[in-house]
């Protein structure tokens, strides 16, 4: 149980190394926390700072990740080593869970984060690669049918363990219970989306937006 903690925790610290705050460094100090939607993410770093600042957010949010599930599970740490006891699955599962959760609780930053879908997708570069285009291609649809980037980062994280369940159970229910479970989370930390909508006031990204009627113009405006 001592290699699960301790893995378990250096994973968390990781995850809270958030992108944001370290481009936002590197640009002179910018903390998109306190602009726009207030969020730690690269949806809200598109928003207010654009794609260069958000690709560097971005990267680093999906690398942790995938380092946290990939890499940290396979330590050999001293004083520790490897406990034949442990699930290597459930501690890789574990280990990715924790980066995630890093990310929305950050340690090192009053743990006010993001909302965990960057690096939630970057665990999947470890845990199942034919995974993210299903789920990359239920989070553009969404995007492009509704405009709304929270509904399709939950749609897209809900789709996960529904697409595990038709091609791998029961061969993979560790990743289906993972996958469940974080899906879950996401959901719950997009609260607040879900509550803007309700309310009328959510942003809506209308450049995304493929099939959106354009509005008439009436004879008043054109003169």
């Amino acid at each position: 149980m001592l290699e699960l903690g301790v893995k378990f925790l250096l994973s968390y610290f990781l995850g809270s190394v958030m992108g944001a705050m370290v481009v936002g460094r590197i640009r002179g100090g910018v903390d998109i926390r306190t602009m726009g939607s207030g969020n730690a993410g690269g949806t809200n770093a598109l928003r207010t700072q654009g794609a260069a600042f958000a690709l560097g957010v971005v990267l680093i949010d999906v690398g942790k990740g995938a380092i946290g599930a990939g890499v940290i599970p396979l330590l050999d740490l001293p004083f520790i080593g490897i406990d034949p006891e442990i699930s290597r699955t459930w501690l890789t599962l574990s280990c990715g869970a924790a980066a995630v959760f890093g990310h929305v609780w950050p340690f090192y930053h009053g743990f006010r984060g993001g909302k965990g879908a960057a690096t939630y997708v970057g665990t999947f570069i470890v845990l199942g690669p034919a995974v993210i285009l299903p789920m990359l291609l239920v989070w553009a649809w969404i995007v492009v049918l509704s405009g709304f980037v929270g509904l399709a980062t939950m749609t897209a994280a809900v789709s996960v363990p529904l697409w595990l369940a038709v091609t791998r159970l029961p061969a993979d229910q560790s990743l289906f219970i993972y996958s469940t479970v974080m899906a879950m989370f996401i959901i719950f930390w997009h609260r607040s989306n879900i509550q803007r909508m309700r309310q009328g006031v959510e942003h809506r990204n209308e450049r995304l937006m493929l099939f959106r009627r354009k509005e008439r113009v009436t004879d008043n405006e054109q003169h």
